[in-house]
């Protein structure tokens, strides 16, 4: 990807070019012009479409129906304490998402408001389908939102919706679009830093684990953030992630400085 910044009459101006588009952002204008066999083909110009009133009421929808799936349950919710199954948790990592994936189409070319929408809707449905199917139902949910709320253009929703439907990929990131690069790309690092590390610290008292496995588990969060950031793909992601992990890497060395006796390689954990 070449990535080339300048100024145009006093706005910020992106111009991006990948093997089949090229995207140029001039202030809150959008031009995005596709290639066919070195032709160009088209050209589509938008506005930057959803209004900070348009997101916080999606937001405020999201909430809702998370807190719902978990009272719905048939056992009454005994589970929405434990950190997965929180609405309270899951919420607040789709916002973390939303953050980062902003964060990263900003740096990279990527629409913002499709992968803004896109984190915000990515784990509607994890609270209430399997997790093989979450991302579908989560798809199904935004375009039913998006299509009632608003008078959104077709491309972008289904933009939203693609990302969403996709963010569950298992494969190489340079196979799916560049918004759901981005969001896929913010989802692997909420995982990774202090929010994967709380994560599992709130495990261990949910597993009735002693403080001192806190390095062996912390310790995990960094095994499984190297193999999930060996999949970023875009600069800005690897730099976010080298910081995460840095800083996950000195809090295991603090713990295992000042608790005695903890042993990382204890052969009972």
């Amino acid at each position: 990807m070449r990535d080339r910044r300048e100024r145009t009459r006093g706005r910020k101006r992106w111009v991006v070019t990948t093997k089949n588009e090229t995207r140029f952002h001039v202030g809150n204008e959008r031009k995005r012009i596709a290639i066919s066999g070195g032709d160009t083909v088209g050209v589509e110009i938008k506005e930057s479409g959803v209004s900070e009133e348009e997101f916080a009421r999606m937001k405020r929808f999201v909430r809702d129906y998370l807190t719902a799936s978990v009272e719905s349950e048939s056992d009454g919710g005994r589970m929405r304490w434990y950190p997965w199954h929180s609405a309270e948790y899951r919420f607040n990592h789709i916002l973390n998402v939303v953050e980062l994936g902003a964060k990263i189409a900003r740096e990279e070319g990527a629409d913002v408001d499709t992968v803004k929408v896109a984190a915000l809707f990515h784990d509607i449905s994890k609270l209430e389908a399997d997790q093989d199917e979450h991302a579908d139902e989560g798809a199904r949910v935004a375009r039913e939102y998006l299509t009632a709320h608003g008078d959104f253009p077709e491309s972008f929703v289904e933009s939203v919706c693609q990302a969403v439907e996709d963010h569950s990929y298992q494969g190489p990131l340079s196979d799916v679009s560049l918004e759901t690069q981005c969001l896929m790309e913010a989802d692997i690092l909420d995982k990774v830093g202090a929010n994967g590390t709380a994560l599992m610290l709130l495990r261990m008292g949910y597993e009735a684990r002693s403080h001192m496995d806190a390095a062996t588990m912390v310790e995990r969060v960094l095994e499984r953030g190297r193999e999930h950031t060996s999949r970023l793909e875009s600069d800005t992601a690897t730099s976010l992630a080298h910081q995460r992990l840095k800083r996950v890497k000195w809090f295991r060395e603090w713990l295992e400085a000042e608790v005695t006796e903890m042993d990382v390689d204890d052969p009972m954990l």
